[in-house]
């Protein structure tokens, strides 16, 4: 990546909601260096951020909480970007926000974001999981968009029939969210596709690449969309 002179000082203005997105990535950890990353947003969160800082700067809405505490509320990100705030949000509360305010001028970036915007059938379910209660807030489960990202390979593959990839991704939908993972989602598949079972446990053993959500924070920290509206140099 082309060094960018003021990058450093842009990045110390962003304040970055992540956890279980962030923490398998030693990319995107060695990208937000400089970032002042705090943990999943929950609600009330970004209401104490703009009360306590003398300027608005960067708000970047990765993770969230919405289980078992408050999600962070509409009203309070309104009142951020009402405050001067560039509020972006991706990968996953981030883009379900993102989708939700974007008439109030909260931006989206990612392919996960795109898909909430552009898919009528993608619900909020999608980019769920259950994930550590304390720091690195790794993931316990799988979310549904990654295990459907991964589907689809299958399917341009022609590893898997459509039908049946249809009929996985089903059922997946109808399950809790706390429940979907890589192993559960092979052995569905091998069970519609005994004959392809080799080869979809070959192509699902590589799964980090169908992890949209971390590859879209990589992205967004190595692009910086933040820093070129700003006036920065690409």
């Amino acid at each position: 990546m082309q060094h960018r002179p003021g990058a450093a000082r842009a990045k110390e203005k962003v304040v970055m909601y992540a956890g279980p997105t962030i923490a398998p990535s030693p990319r995107a950890r060695s990208l937000a260096r400089g970032v002042r990353v705090r943990p999943p947003v929950r609600r009330g969160d970004v209401a104490r951020l703009i009360q306590a800082e003398r300027e608005p700067g960067v708000m970047v809405i990765v993770d969230g909480v919405f289980h078992d505490k408050l999600a962070v509320g509409h009203a309070e990100i309104r009142d951020a970007i009402d405050a001067g705030w560039e509020v972006w949000g991706l990968s996953s509360m981030g883009a379900i926000r993102a989708r939700e305010l974007a008439p109030l001028g909260m931006r989206g970036f990612g392919r996960v974001f795109d898909r909430f915007m552009e898919e009528e059938d993608f619900q909020d379910d999608e980019v769920a999981l259950l994930h550590e209660g304390t720091a690195p807030y790794r993931a316990v489960t799988e979310p549904l968009v990654h295990l459907r990202t991964a589907i689809e390979h299958l399917v341009e593959r022609g590893i898997v029939a459509e039908t049946d990839a249809t009929a996985v991704v089903a059922d997946l939908k109808s399950q809790w969210f706390g429940q979907r993972t890589v192993r559960g989602t092979i052995e569905a598949l091998v069970r519609r596709a005994r004959e392809a079972a080799a080869a979809i446990r070959r192509e699902m053993s590589d799964f980090h690449r169908f992890a949209l959500k971390t590859s879209d924070l990589e992205r967004f920290l190595e692009e910086q969309p933040w820093f070129r509206k700003r006036g920065g140099t690409p």
